[in-house]
């Protein structure tokens, strides 16, 4: 069995949309991220495309369950692209289905997660507080118009598997520059996007205050003054270096991170808040 004679029927599309929505990060892990929950949300539809228990049902399951990890805004796009190969073209477009999800995983993530996950609730958050601040029932107003901003997610997020899954192999040789030029914007956000987390989240200071004769010299205000927030760009890099030693897993760099915090914070001369 090559291709699949199986259509995507309205009804898949809601059971695909209802495991997206409750279902899709219960199995995220450090190793593949969300690659069972990607094979979860859309296993009925393999079974009906490749049959249950066949060879290839059970190659298209490994598949699927390698590393995947991108915005939750957006992984139903993908997965309309992968369905409609898959249902087009069988294991054949296994290739294919690999270079979709690797190619779009990336820049989807930043896009999603800075529009949707960290600008909208921030904005939506800000406007819910003003108006609560004064004390009064326009605090509940502000509240509501959050819970349907997000309710407005889920519907967005609903409508777009179907809409990919129509377009499918289309859109994407059709808007080929379009995408690209999406990718390399989506590429420069999320290098802006790991800059800013690195500086905000990965706090690590010199409190070590040396005496010069009389006078104490900040070594932290000297490092700021040549780099700011050098420390934390570093350990960052450290730690990437470390994740690719052979045998070392994220578990270990976890484990080495807080021996190593835990020892330098005794000394006295470093502050962390990781």
């Amino acid at each position: 069995m090559t291709k699949s004679n199986y259509k995507l029927t309205k009804e898949d599309f809601n059971q695909i949309n209802k495991r997206s929505l409750f279902t899709y990060q219960l199995g995220w892990n450090y190793e593949r991220m969300q690659g069972s929950g990607y094979l979860y949300m859309i296993l009925p539809q393999l079974r009906k495309m490749y049959g249950d228990g066949t060879p290839e049902l059970k190659e298209m399951m490994k598949t699927h369950t390698q590393f995947f990890n991108t915005s939750p805004f957006f992984h139903t796009i993908i997965a309309g692209f992968d369905l409609a190969l898959e249902e087009k073209e069988g294991i054949g477009s296994k290739d294919a289905v690999n270079g979709i999800k690797t190619g779009l995983m990336g820049p989807f993530a930043p896009l999603g997660d800075s529009i949707f996950g960290s600008l909208v609730p921030a904005i939506m958050g800000t406007i819910a507080a003003s108006m609560a601040a004064g004390g009064n029932l326009a605090g509940i107003v502000g509240i509501a118009l959050w819970v349907a901003v997000a309710f407005l997610y889920d519907v967005f997020r609903w409508k777009q598997l179907e809409f990919a899954y129509k377009e499918g192999v289309k859109l994407v040789t059709t808007m080929r520059d379009t995408l690209n030029a999406l990718v390399d914007a989506a590429s420069v956000l999320g290098v802006f996007m790991m800059g800013a987390l690195i500086a905000t989240m990965i706090n690590v200071e010199v409190s070590w205050l040396p005496k010069l004769g009389e006078k104490e010299i900040n070594l932290q205000d000297l490092l700021n003054t040549i780099f700011p927030r050098l420390l934390p760009a570093l350990i960052t890099g450290a730690i990437f270096w470390l994740l690719g030693r052979k045998g070392m897993t994220s578990t270990k760099a976890i484990g080495i991170i807080i021996v190593v915090a835990l020892a330098l914070s005794a000394l006295g001369h470093f502050g962390f808040n990781m």
